[in-house]
């Protein structure tokens, strides 16, 4: 989808509006967390700052404490794999992370690591992204992971094509496991959001292609399912992602998603870009297996402005 259509398309969906608004087959999905007396299984935030929607978000959700407690060890995946500073939507918003990392702090965690596989060298990608300051700024340490030596095999049971992986240590020793990736346009998987952030904690990501690049992104989900995932989608890359460095390419959405259901939680940020329930194989695939639900009619879900 070239960048034209997609704004035209994403102008149907009320973004011009302020308002988060799927398509009209989901719009029934969303209640608001009051009225059925519990939490929310997903939150859609629209209108904010990337802190202040996360801030919001984790209140009507039940707070970071439903999720970490005292002396826990946690690891936050975000995407910083791309040498960019965050205006381009390469990466995770560094202001989202920093504002993770503290409600992880504030709950009572021992340590707060970052970690990410990147593309890019890593010292460049975790400077210019933000990311690397910002974490150590709000008490995150950084887990390196350009090292075979860093990460562990572990068997897939129940995988279709992935039968082992080997996946960084520090995402299989954490007592809690959160997720930040950055939605965007992806030139393999077609888009790239939680599930798909997840190739960030394996060594050899030329398995996936090999052997099937949908299948296997799912098929990680046997292996590890992080406990949160919060799609910060405030700077969207359009087109040639994963990569992007075209300004032109970006479109500020102002949006975030939170949910534990990392199934869910693709599958509302991806129809803020018109991608249709169980378009994206992998998330389909994912649902079939039974990692999460797709249906977003069958959750309870808050759709807040902030």
């Amino acid at each position: 989808m070239d960048r034209r259509e997609f704004l035209k398309k994403s102008a149907t969906l009320g973004f011009g509006a302020g308002l988060l608004i799927l398509p009209k087959g989901l719009r029934g999905a969303f209640t608001l967390a009051a009225q059925e007396n519990r939490y929310p299984d997903l939150v859609a935030l629209k209108g904010g700052t990337p802190r202040t929607m996360f801030e919001r978000g984790m209140r009507e959700i039940g707070g970071m404490g439903r999720f970490v407690r005292s002396g826990q060890t946690v690891v936050i995946k975000p995407n910083m794999s791309f040498d960019l500073a965050p205006e381009y939507g390469a990466n995770t918003s560094p202001e989202l992370v920093a504002a993770v990392v503290q409600q992880c702090k504030d709950a009572g965690a021992r340590r707060v690591i970052i970690i990410d596989h990147s593309l890019a060298h890593w010292e460049r990608a975790s400077k210019n992204s933000g990311i690397l300051e910002a974490a150590k700024n709000a008490g995150a340490v950084y887990a390196q992971a350009e090292r075979e030596g860093y990460y562990q095999k572990v068997p897939v049971n129940g995988g279709k094509r992935l039968k082992e992986i080997a996946i960084h240590e520090a995402v299989l020793e954490a007592d809690v496991f959160i997720n930040v990736p950055v939605l965007k346009h992806h030139g393999g998987a077609g888009v790239s959001g939680s599930i798909k952030n997840l190739m960030g904690c394996v060594w050899d990501r030329r398995t996936y292609h090999a052997s099937g690049l949908q299948t296997c992104i799912a098929d990680f989900l046997y292996a590890k399912k992080p406990n949160l995932n919060i799609v910060d989608a405030y700077r969207v890359l359009t087109r040639n992602g994963p990569g992007g460095g075209n300004l032109a390419d970006v479109t500020q959405m102002g949006s975030m998603i939170i949910s534990a259901d990392i199934v869910a939680a693709d599958s509302a940020a991806f129809a803020l870009v018109n991608r249709r329930q169980g378009e994206v194989e992998y998330v389909r695939i994912a649902s079939e297996a039974g990692h999460g639900q797709m249906d977003l009619s069958r959750l309870n879900i808050s759709r807040l402005n902030v």
